[in-house]
């Protein structure tokens, strides 16, 4: 008759938190081994692709870990990915290349009214 293992001393429902992998011990007493939740990969807030440089750990891990292994060195680090932090960089530029366009356009166009405004009194 095969030996049976339940759950011991935690939480005796079978939930999310609290999986067990049956192990047998050298005695050849099968014993519930807990194992912890599945870590997710830090992902790119804004395209949802995972962060490369990153250590994939369980939230509360992170609070021990050292800075260099849950940033990486550029602006946005440990939050955005760098395609992400490229398009952000070059949508800036070109909403303040559009910004300065108007603005030249604006006084080329009040240049040539004040112009006709000078030819139509003489």
């Amino acid at each position: 008759m095969a030996q049976r293992v339940t759950f011991r001393r935690r939480n005796p429902y079978n939930t999310r938190s609290n999986k067990i992998k049956v192990v047998k011990t050298p005695g050849g007493k099968l014993v519930a081994q807990h194992v912890k939740k599945q870590a997710a990969r830090p992902k790119c807030g804004d395209c949802g692709v995972p962060l490369p440089g990153i250590a994939t750990l369980r939230p509360r891990q992170y609070a021990s870990l050292s800075k260099t292994h849950k940033t990486v060195s550029r602006i946005y680090g440990g939050s955005r990915c760098a395609n992400c932090v490229k398009e952000r960089i070059v949508r800036a530029f070109l909403i303040e290349e559009q910004k300065i366009v108007k603005k030249v356009v604006k006084e080329q166009t009040e240049a040539a009214a004040k112009a006709e405004k000078k030819k139509g009194k003489k």
